[in-house]
């Protein structure tokens, strides 16, 4: 009997060498047996505005006021008709540290003035035929805004099979059903490039998968990409001049005009009511910003998190994986015994 038992979502990232930051393009080259499962492939047919004709992504010079029609062609390997959602996305730094090109967000930082996904418009369906072995070329319309834009919007135009498809048929086997996807990223720069400028929002107290710790709003409010940096950070408790927490993060990219939750967690510890104070230092090569900030932590927003993270369970999450699996070992064992003890039985009775 065929069972659907897991959805695989593959996307299908690379990423472009560019001096500022690293957007995604498609896959150049694929296997064979990468093409055979995935089925299909996108290309961007690159306009004469591009800014580096290496880059496979729309890398765009714009002006202010300038409409233009941009085009991907998905291929199709595959013995039979598929299909193929596609949409535009605004780019921002997730809670990982990175730019996010494929899952769309609600919360945007507030300079943040023109979304890419507002600027550009998909010409026809959102979800398209692609026939077998042949190939589909679809449209998109930018509208850039008629006053002028210094900087980079930054964005990807994502690509996912929804149709259904089955790795392979084997009986008794569990079927795995699957989903591959592509981003090509989009960057229009326009003007004036601004200086990169870092700014600390909000400081307090919260949760990240989960996780009880002190949340740092850090911001980029200008219309570049920040790469590459490491931030350096200090909470001391402004009481007792106790250091609470120490953390470092490298590797965080920072997309045009967003904000970046910096979750420092406290694992073990848990979160006590106070006054706080928080020394970060955020560089790259090129730059370095130094903030300072108090905040403090109510005594309700302490018990609250301390209550629902799963730091208090003293356990790990994988002893709980561990003890699970042992369960299921322990389950199968009775099975095999029950079935030998009857087939016993009844060899007996014969």
């Amino acid at each position: 009997m065929q069972k659907w038992l897991k959805k695989w979502v593959v996307t299908g990232l690379l990423f472009g060498l560019g001096m500022s930051a690293s957007l995604p393009v498609k896959a150049a080259k694929s296997s064979q047996t990468t093409q055979s499962n995935v089925g299909f492939s996108v290309a961007a047919k690159i306009p004469k505005n591009q800014i580096n004709k290496k880059n496979s992504f729309f890398d765009l010079k714009m002006k202010k006021g300038q409409t233009e029609t941009l085009q991907t062609v998905i291929y199709n390997s595959s013995n039979k008709d598929i299909k193929v959602q596609t949409r535009i996305n605004t780019a921002y730094t997730n809670t990982n540290g990175t730019i996010e090109y494929v899952s769309p967000t609600t919360n945007y930082d507030p300079s943040l003035k023109y979304k890419i996904s507002d600027i550009t418009k998909l010409t026809g369906a959102k979800t398209v035929t692609v026939p077998a072995n042949g190939s589909k070329t679809i449209s998109a319309k930018i509208s850039m805004p008629s006053e002028q834009v210094n900087g980079v919007i930054l964005g990807g135009w994502y690509f996912k099979r929804v149709d259904d498809k089955v790795t392979g048929s084997v009986k008794g086997a569990m079927n795995m059903k699957s989903q591959y996807s592509y981003v090509i990223g989009l960057k229009y720069t326009s003007g004036k490039i601004p200086q990169p400028n870092m700014k600390l929002g909000s400081v307090k107290a919260g949760m990240s998968n989960y996780h009880r710790g002190i949340i740092a709003e850090l911001r980029n409010p200008t219309a570049v990409m920040i790469p590459n940096l490491t931030t350096k950070s200090t909470i001391t408790s402004k009481d007792s001049d106790k250091v609470v927490k120490k953390a470092t993060r490298k590797g965080i990219q920072m997309a045009p005009n967003t904000s970046y939750n910096y979750p420092m967690l406290l694992g073990d510890t848990k979160l006590q009511a106070g006054k706080y104070h928080l020394h970060m230092v955020v560089k790259n090569t090129e730059h370095q910003w130094t903030f300072d900030k108090d905040f403090t932590i109510t005594a309700t927003s302490a018990q609250k998190y301390n209550k629902e993270s799963v730091d208090n369970n003293g356990i790990s999450i994988w002893w709980l994986i561990g003890l699970g699996a042992l369960g299921m070992l322990v389950i199968v064992l009775l099975i095999l015994w029950l079935i030998f003890f009857i087939k016993k039985r009844r060899q007996r009775k014969d």
